[in-house]
């Protein structure tokens, strides 16, 4: 099936939400936490030079470290699956903290990230992060895929000129995908990479993917 011909899905959660049990401090970081540092509820405390998102977290290595790395900046982190919600939120509130403060700049978004992308204003994000995304590798469920030549529009269209979409997978469907998409479009300059890039954080799925014999792909997308 040709990239043109896959319709992109109705906002609509696939996947999962909830895994395991949670132990009682994660129902606590998600009971009481969770709010003080939950997007749109509770705005920065900075007053951020420019604003990043990044689309399923996973367990929040990533957004914590960019986020730490760079307090000037408001970075928004999306995702829904709770046991990873509740792994970012021990980054920044661990067991041994009597009273853990959220980080100034990072705020939690918990639902589906495309209505959140499509209320953004024109140009107002400088950097996405696509990390590793749920590859859907069976040719039915394409049109749930993140990258997809209507979305890759919408980024477009948050991103300000210059801004830069980044995309890493494992996956050797969505990285055939991925590629195919790229190539119909011209609103970015494309990097692709096989070799971690140079200033982007580790993850630990990335770590096991390696270990596990496959081979990432890093995208670099360049707003024009």
């Amino acid at each position: 099936m040709a990239v043109e011909d896959v319709k992109p899905v109705p906002d609509r959660l696939y996947g999962r939400v909830k895994g395991k049990k949670l132990r009682p401090r994660q129902e606590w970081l998600l009971a009481e936490f969770l709010p003080r540092t939950s997007w749109p509820e509770a705005s920065f405390a900075i007053t951020p030079r420019e604003i990043w998102l990044e689309v399923g977290f996973g367990g929040g290595e990533h957004a914590y470290e960019l986020a730490s790395k760079n307090p000037d900046v408001g970075y928004i982190a999306a995702e829904v699956f709770e046991v990873g919600i509740c792994s970012l939120l021990s980054r920044i509130a661990p067991d041994h903290a009597e009273h853990p403060e959220p980080l100034p700049n990072l705020r939690l978004f918990t639902d589906d990230a495309r209505p959140l992308l499509r209320g953004m204003a024109d140009g107002s994000l400088s950097k996405l992060f696509l990390m590793f995304p749920d590859p859907w590798p069976k040719a039915r469920h394409a049109k749930r895929r993140f990258v997809h030549p209507e979305l890759v529009k919408e980024v477009a269209r948050a991103l300000r000129p210059g801004g830069e979409w980044r995309i890493a997978s494992d996956d050797p469907t969505y990285q055939e995908w991925t590629d195919e998409v790229l190539s119909a479009q011209d609103i970015f300059t494309v990097t692709r990479r096989t070799e971690h890039p140079e200033g982007w954080p580790h993850t630990r799925y990335e770590a096991k993917a390696i270990a596990a014999g496959r081979h990432p792909v890093y995208w670099s997308l360049i707003r024009r």
